[in-house]
Parts: C-alpha cells; sequence; structure tokens
C-alpha cells in the first residue's frame, strides 16, 4: 500500500489549532498570553484530531527522529559510530562521550521532547472533559477515545526519550498552564516510568487494534504498539541504569516485577498474530520504508514517526545522514553516508545470514562512475537500512530529506521481548503462553536464513538461562542493527563498557591479523554487473593476493584490488576514537542538561560527571 502522507496535512492543521493556541518557552514554560486554550480546539472531533497531530509533530525533524533521536543519540556502541572522527564539540562529542552542558546538539532535542510533553499534556487535560466524549454520538465517543489514547501513548514516548537520555528529570503531568513555579525540580525517574507505565495500561484500552482502527494505523498509535512500547518501557524500568548522583551503576531490587509485566504485554502480541507479526522477509520490511509504503498485510513495524515536507523540521534525513555514500552526480542523488559500521558488526552475522546485506552496506559510488557502484574499505562500511538508492521514485540531486519514516518498534521485538523477560522468570525452555524463549528467539532466526541454511542454535548455547541471555544479547545486535535500539539495550544489562572493550579488542585483532583477523582478508577485489558490486573472493577466507587487479577466474571480467583488512593497519583512529572517552560508572550513559537550562531552572541539579 502506498504510504498515505500524514505529515503534508500539518502544516494547515498546526498553524490553524496550535501555534494560535499554545507555545512553549524554553522547555517547561509556556507565554501566559497563550496558557489558555481556545474552547474552539476542544469543541469537535475535527479539530481535537489536528491538535492530536500537533502532538505528534515534535517527533520528526532533526531535533526529532530525523537525526538526532534516530542516528546520532544512540551512537557508539559495538554495532557502529556516527559521524567517525574526533569530537567536534557538536554530535561527535555526544557520539564519543565527551558531553559537556555547552555541547551544542543537546539544547534543541532536550526542548523539542518537552515540547511534544506540553502538548501531549494540553490533549490529555482537555479531551476527557469534552462534553463529546461522555454524551457525543457512538463514532464520535470512539474516536475521542482512541485520540485520548494516542495523546497517553505519545506522552509516554517523550517522557522515554527524555528519561533514558538524561535520567531524573523535571517531570509535570498537567499543561503548564497549571504551574504556579515552573521551576520544578527533579522526579526520580522510577516514579516517571512507573506513571507512563500506567499511562500505556490506559492507552493500550482505549486504542484500538491494527485492522479495526479508523484512523492511520501505521503512523499512529494503535493497541498493538501502546503494547510493544509498554514492554519496552517496562524492562527498561527494571533494567540497570546509571545513578544521576554518583554515575554508578544500579538496578532496582523489583526489577522482576517489571520482567512479568513485559511478558503479559508481549504475550498478547503474541496471541493476536492477525494484528501484527513477521514479514517473512527481513529485506521487504524495509523495502517498505524506503519505497514509502505501509505494509499492510504483517504489520511487523508497530509505529512509524511520520516524515515529509521536506523541511529540517518535520522531515528526515536517513538514506542522506546515513545509508551508503553515493555521488551528487548519481542517478539516485547525494548520500553522505555519515554513519559507520564496525568491522567486528560485520563479521557477528553468519555469510548467509540474510540481515546482514540489509543491514550493512559495503559499495558506494564516486564521481568518476557515479552510477556504478564501486567496493568500500573495512574501515568505511555503512548502515543500509536506509538507502536513497532504494527510494521509490527516486529522488536525484543533493536534496538532503527524502521522507522515510523511523520505526519506533517492530514485531520482532515482541518476540525478543518476550524471550528474554520468560527467561529472566523462568529459564528459557518453559513455555509461558504457548511459547518458550527458545521458540520466540529462534522465530526471529529462522527468518533470517534461507529455508536450506537455517540451523537452530545448539543446546550449548541456549539450554541455561545465563547462555540463553549470551544468545539473546547477539541476536538483538545482529536483529536491529541501525535501528537506534543497541546502546539502550546494553545500558539496562550493565555491559555497555565490557561491549565497546570487546568491540576494540576484535577490531585490534583485525588490524593484526590475530584471530578473527586471521581469516579475514587484506584486500578484496570488487567489479560491478549490470552497475552492481560483485566480489571475485569470499570475504572471509584470506588471500596471499596483493596485485591491483585481478582475473576472476573462467572470464575475461577483471576485478578492482580494495583495502579490506588492509585499512585498519598502521596507526587506526578508526579503532582509538570509537566511544573515545567513555568510562563505566562515571555517568557516562547519561547526557549532560543543557548548561541555558540549567541556568534558567534554579532548582535543576547538573548529572554527575558535568
Amino acid at each position: 500500500m502506498k504510504r498515505s502522507f500524514f505529515r503534508p496535512a500539518l502544516a494547515a492543521a498546526i498553524l490553524a489549532t496550535l501555534t494560535a493556541t499554545y507555545s512553549c518557552k524554553d522547555y517547561l514554560d509556556v507565554n501566559p498570553d497563550s496558557a489558555y486554550i481556545s474552547d474552539d480546539v476542544f469543541s469537535s472531533v475535527a479539530n481535537v484530531n489536528s491538535a492530536v497531530i500537533g502532538a505528534y509533530d515534535p517527533l520528526s525533524g532533526d531535533n526529532g527522529y530525523g537525526v538526532r533521536l534516530s542516528t546520532g543519540y544512540p551512537s557508539d556502541t559495538d554495532e557502529g559510530q556516527n559521524r567517525a572522527g574526533a569530537a567536534d564539540g557538536g554530535s561527535r562529542d555526544i557520539n564519543r562521550y565527551r558531553v559537556t552542558p555547552g555541547t551544542t546538539e543537546l539544547i534543541a532535542p532536550f526542548t523539542t521532547l518537552y515540547q511534544g510533553v506540553e502538548r501531549a499534556n494540553i490533549c490529555i487535560k482537555n479531551i476527557p472533559q469534552m462534553e463529546l466524549y461522555k454524551t457525543g454520538s457512538a463514532a464520535d465517543q470512539k474516536a475521542l477515545r482512541r485520540m485520548h489514547g494516542e495523546v497517553l501513548a505519545l506522552r509516554a514516548l517523550y517522557y522515554m526519550e527524555i528519561v533514558r537520555n538524561w535520567g531524573d528529570v523535571p517531570a509535570q503531568f498537567e499543561p503548564s498552564s497549571a504551574y504556579a513555579d515552573l521551576n520544578l525540580p527533579q522526579t526520580d525517574r522510577n516514579v516517571i516510568y512507573d506513571q507512563i507505565l500506567d499511562d500505556l495500561a490506559l492507552a493500550s484500552r482505549l486504542l484500538p487494534w491494527r485492522r479495526e482502527s479508523d484512523a492511520n494505523a501505521y503512523e499512529r498509535f494503535t493497541k498493538g504498539a501502546a503494547k510493544a512500547m509498554r514492554a519496552r518501557i517496562a524492562l527498561a524500568r527494571g533494567g540497570w541504569r546509571a545513578n544521576a548522583r554518583t554515575g554508578q551503576m544500579e538496578r532496582p531490587t523489583d526489577y522482576l516485577n517489571y520482567y512479568t509485566m513485559a511478558r503479559a504485554e508481549c504475550d498478547t502480541l503474541l496471541r493476536n498474530r492477525s494484528q501484527h507479526t513477521l514479514n517473512p522477509s527481513y529485506e521487504a520490511v524495509w523495502r517498505n520504508i524506503n519505497e514509502l509504503r505501509f505494509d499492510t498485510q504483517y504489520g511487523e513495524i508497530m509505529l512509524e514517526v511520520a516524515m515529509g515536507s521536506g523541511s529540517a523540521a518535520s522531515d528526515s534525513k536517513l538514506g542522506y545522514n546515513n545509508g551508503p555514500r553515493l555521488d551528487v552526480a548519481s542517478r539516485w542523488g547525494q548520500g553522505g553516508g555519515s554513519y559507520t559500521i564496525n568491522p567486528n558488526y560485520f563479521y557477528a552475522f553468519d555469510s548467509v545470514d540474510t540481515r546482514r546485506d540489509v543491514t550493512v552496506t559495503l559499495y558506494q559510488t564516486v564521481a568518476a562512475t557515479p552510477n556504478t557502484q564501486t567496493s568500500t574499505t573495512l574501515n568505511a562500511l555503512r548502515d543500509g537500512k536506509f538507502r536513497r538508492d532504494w527510494r521509490v521514485p527516486l529522488l536525484p540531486g543533493s536534496s538532503q530529506t527524502l521522507g522515510f519514516n523511523w520505526p519506533i518498534i517492530r514485531f520482532a521485538d515482541v518476540l525478543l521481548m518476550f524471550a528474554e523477560a520468560q527467561n529472566e522468570l523462568a529459564g528459557p525452555s518453559v513455555a509461558y503462553g504457548g511459547a518458550t524463549p527458545v521458540q520466540a528467539l529462534e522465530e526471529v532466526r529462522r527468518r533470517a536464513y534461507p529455508a536450506a541454511r537455517y540451523v537452530a542454535l545448539p543446546t550449548a548455547q541456549v539450554g541455561a538461562k545465563a547462555t540463553f541471555f549470551n544468545a539473546l544479547v547477539k541476536e538483538r545486535l545482529l536483529e536491529f542493527g541501525g535501528e537506534g535500539i543497541r546502546k539502550y539495550d546494553l545500558i539496562r544489562w550493565n555491559l555497555l563498557g565490557a561491549k565497546i572493550t570487546e568491540a576494540k579488542a576484535i577490531l585490534t585483532d583485525m588490524k593484526n591479523g590475530v584471530g578473527i583477523g586471521a581469516t579475514v582478508p587484506l584486500y578484496v577485489y570488487g567489479y560491478a554487473v549490470n552497475d552492481q558490486l560483485r566480489y571475485a573472493r569470499s570475504l572471509y577466507r584470506p588471500t596471499t593476493l596483493t596485485a591491483s587487479t585481478y582475473t576472476v577466474p573462467g572470464t575475461t571480467t577483471v576485478a578492482t584490488r580494495f583495502n579490506w583488512r588492509q585499512s585498519l593497519t598502521g596507526t587506526s583512529t578508526f579503532i582509538d576514537l570509537l566511544a573515545a572517552n567513555y568510562v563505566p560508572n562515571s555517568g557516562d550513559e547519561l547526557l549532560a542538561f543543557p548548561q541555558t537550562v540549567v541556568d534558567t531552572n534554579p532548582n535543576l541539579k547538573q548529572n554527575f560527571g558535568y
């Protein structure tokens, strides 16, 4: 199904109903003249719909999931690094764990997320007070209940992002106009988590399933998306986190209660496969995004952020900021390729795992041959789930906004969250609701392999709680590459430092040609068939060949040599700069509050280490 654009309709809706009625000032303050909402906004279903659309709006654009929250804040990990290189006072400071309160790319996302909270709060307060909500027609009440559920879920999503990036934060659950003083102190994140978990429980009762929705069921919350989000937040609530006052990693003693909550939500979703299930093709999940289509058959992507209009405020740079590097003169248009995949991540995949060549791109185009793929080097691999050359229709030229939506959560995550929660509660082989953790994990793995090449993991890897957990940690790495999930997984497992260290050790072995590095060739030989990159020799077998060209046996095709492991030898800043400044138990898992915010609110205490 071709996407019906949710985003372009926002311009008129927001200008007509939201901008005229309220605006955010700083991050919690509001303009007193606009603190009182016009009765007209909450007098009809149509006007409420416009207000709710306005509450979705801060999710998009550069300061939302268009750039910062998608490919910026979730780096660096064992998976990859954004804008590889030295810290620069901006996004690289965040990615290299060298944040200061003055880092330039902190303030706009912070205030944008709070703007989303404010808009949701206004709707949450006013929708249930409407006469139509209580005594309107059945159709009006149904629509208003749905929209009430949407804004409850939206507020939970905004707070999830704020809390997992900044920890204990000022929290308000009423519109700003209800507060005499907006210089609020921090609220313990557990209190915020518990509130939004309750909100999502209510939202899931108010919201319809995907196939029962009378609104856009892909770019707006439905029951399935709310339940999946509740499971994700429950696991975060029960996970490890950095203490905002000491920097030490700690975990709540009642964490199993939240694993139980996550399991229950996932189990409900597993019982409703007609609403959401795995798309049989991993590649098709991402082709749909790049071809601007919804997956109406399977609904694997349970919620995606609507992007569009071509502006930095409401579109995304997905496919430009990340994805393969493409020359501006190519028929596809320019791809910047700022997000770099770590070589250790590429080699974590089996050679026949179909996710590898979807998640990682080995090609680029250059000015000399802009329409022909040529090989990258091993230290310049790019992610591949968002690709300008997959876009339909093509968009030649240098435009950076491609209209690609950002997926918030997929059904594959539901399966793996269920597996994680049930393993922690009962072990890998104990069924709950008809499935065991092993079965849920293997369902995700099975999709990744051609039928003839799929082999279940041996019992030695999944037969005990600890070994199954390790298998799950790897499976989530392989399944969700480039989706902004890995960093937050590693933090809640208290594995961020260990996995960064492990990645650097593997990269160093590659550099030195030992361990796994002994099986990785120094050079590879690439050529093009119909402008598509092909390799003449295996990427998993070393070779003594060093010549600049290589003739493919049995043909006259001449392949060109490219540095592979060779690109890591010598002094490798690629290895050294990966998460260069990360220090465990120092508070690096949390961002600094922007200095302007601290200056504005005397009751706000800066996070540890800043």
